[in-house]
């Protein structure tokens, strides 16, 4: 079982920088892909950003490529969302997701994530 904690939402102004946090419990987790999703009101969960199991080999959507830096310390358990120029359609509750023990490669859709955050509100003003 793991179970993920996310931290570092708030409100910022267009242009600004946030960095998110997932803290996960359990064993294992270098060994798990991880990944970040958003929900806006009124939409869909989107996928932003995932990064693979070991190594981190990261990969973004293109609304973010550029300005959002996904990265793991695997020493402490956490994977980091760094955001900068921040837009203010990047307003949304983020999610941490990991797909699981064993699962390394990254993985792009929400139905390969096994385990989820209860997620972190990001509210960037215009």
């Amino acid at each position: 079982q793991v179970q993920l904690v996310e931290s570092g939402g708030g409100l910022v102004q267009a242009g600004g920088s946030l960095r998110l946090s997932c803290a996960a419990s359990g064993r294992a987790f270098s060994n798990t892909a991880m990944g970040w999703f958003r929900q806006a009101p009124g939409k869909e969960r989107e996928f932003v950003a995932t990064i693979s199991g070991f190594v981190g080999n990261p990969y973004y959507a293109d609304s973010v490529k550029g300005r959002f830096t996904i990265s793991r310390d695997n020493a402490k358990n956490t994977v980091y969302l760094q955001m900068s120029t921040l837009k203010p359609e990047d307003t949304a509750v983020y999610y941490c997701a990991a797909r699981g023990q064993g699962y390394i490669d990254v993985a792009f859709a929400q139905a390969n994530y096994r385990y989820w955050g209860q997620g972190t509100q990001v509210t960037v003003s215009s």
